[in-house]
């Protein structure tokens, strides 16, 4: 990394993530007239990065670790000069990846949508530390292990149960199949199904190899890193 502060990003990293953020906004344009938000991931990537996709028009930030969210947060935030402005305000942060519930008494207050509940357990922590937050409810489109997500047909009691504790379920979220983006439009397709027949106007599904198949069949967010943003660094050996 340079010696620039990570509030002053190379300008040409932010030019670069400004143009990606364009052209994949181009993209989703050209198949679908629906609104759909794009949530910029900087899973792996240092502070800067992060710093240089603000700068670039990113207002939608995703992470997928509790503790990378809170560093960042940090080191952004340290090398303000007294009395600036905060780098964050407006943003509005996402967390997408899966959490543990311990990890949700250090985020309540700092995420505005929290994409992955995929328990009871989780919900009931959820609204304990953050009452009547907004929150998606995960399917697990692959029943691959690790991956996170209530089968879908627990899907329906899940999202009564986090009503029933004063929770906002504005959605569901999923990720894909692995393989080919056309594997996963069966399960994008059914996970819409399910939303329109709960009455959840969310769709969180689609992320950079499979975002065109997302949009053509109905996501209103998704979840892009690489293409955006780069590919994570290579840290072995380090």
């Amino acid at each position: 990394m340079s010696g620039r502060s990570v509030l002053q990003p190379d300008p040409a990293l932010v030019e670069a993530i400004a143009q990606r953020r364009a052209a994949i906004e181009a993209r989703i344009a050209d198949r679908t007239d629906r609104a759909v938000r794009l949530v910029c991931v900087t899973k792996g990537h240092p502070a800067e990065v992060l710093a240089a996709a603000v700068q670039a028009g990113c207002r939608e930030l995703g992470e997928s670790y509790a503790q990378e969210l809170l560093s960042k947060l940090a080191t952004s935030r340290e090398a303000v000069p007294a009395g600036g402005a905060d780098p964050f305000d407006g943003v509005t942060w996402h967390f997408i990846g899966r959490l543990q519930s311990n990890k949700v008494r250090q985020l309540a207050g700092l995420v505005d949508l929290w994409h992955t509940i995929d328990r009871e357990s989780l919900a009931r922590e959820v609204a304990r530390r953050a009452p009547g937050t907004t929150v998606l409810v995960q399917l697990d489109l692959a029943g691959l292990p690790g991956r996170g997500g209530c089968p879908p047909a627990e899907a329906p009691a899940l999202v009564a149960r986090c009503r029933a504790l004063g929770l906002s379920v504005v959605g569901l979220m999923g990720v894909g199949i692995p393989g080919p983006p056309e594997e996963s439009r069966r399960p994008f397709a059914e996970l819409v199904a399910m939303a329109e027949d709960l009455g959840l106007p969310e769709r969180s599904i689609g992320m950079s190899g499979d975002l065109d198949v997302a949009v053509e069949e109905g996501a209103t967010i998704v979840r892009v890193g690489s293409d955006l943003v780069g590919p994570r660094p290579d840290r072995r050996g380090t």
